[in-house]
């Protein structure tokens, strides 16, 4: 591929096609990254126990009931508990897909594989022509994506850790370090979705078009 570029002409390694399994592996991926930021998003805000405690024993209080602190969190711990549930359902999905996108890799046509798409960077920076700004910031973009594997790896395996621990038996003190590298990979997830919707916006709205519908329809 790169031996059929010319140097005089624009090139963006950013148009590929993608296969219909990546395609549907990268909307899936999507829509449960969003899901599992909305659990966190909603047990931080609207179903945080401390915050409704109020509420739960003025709701109590119209009907004639008078329940304490104590019982009011109890009740309002419910409500977060089923989010929680449905927030490790929802990992338990991106661990799959993880899994799936190794998988992936393997039936991958061979122009789409990792290896040749990092063999083509390459290639393409060692011509040193007038795109060598396109290409360094291709290498960018693939290593982007290579942190944001990393990432999901440490929630997946943390959030599964946190899943099964009781059932595995590990301690209390092992379970609270597993929780807080479990928190902060979030953060570092919820850096890569914002600064990833940005690029395309401004990709979509600069030189390099049909990013979106690329990953929609397979080519550009």
């Amino acid at each position: 591929m790169a031996s059929t570029i010319n140097p005089s002409t624009t090139f963006s390694p950013f148009i590929q096609s993608h296969s219909a399994a990546l395609r549907i592996w990268h909307w899936l991926t999507f829509l449960l990254i969003t899901a599992s930021i909305v659990t966190v998003l909603l047990n931080s805000t609207l179903l945080s126990p401390r915050e409704n405690v109020k509420l739960v024993q003025d709701q109590l209080s119209k009907n004639g009931i008078t329940v304490t602190e104590e019982q009011a969190f109890a009740v309002s711990h419910e409500y977060e508990e089923k989010m929680w549930e449905v927030h490790k359902l929802i990992g338990f999905g991106l661990a799959f897909l993880l899994i799936a996108r190794i998988g992936i890799e393997f039936v991958q046509p061979k122009e789409e594989k990792l290896k040749t798409k990092m063999k083509m960077i390459q290639e393409l920076r060692a011509k040193n022509d007038a795109n060598k700004a396109e290409y360094n910031h291709f290498l960018w973009v693939r290593i982007a994506y290579s942190i944001f594997f990393l990432i999901l790896f440490c929630l997946a395996t943390t959030g599964l850790v946190l899943a099964f621990a009781r059932d595995w038996g590990i301690s209390r003190e092992i379970r609270g370090s597993v929780k807080e590298v479990h928190e902060v990979m979030q953060y570092f997830m919820y850096a890569f979705v914002l600064v990833h919707l940005v690029g395309v916006i401004v990709a979509e709205n600069g030189k390099i078009k049909g990013i979106v519908s690329g990953m929609i329809h397979g080519n550009r």
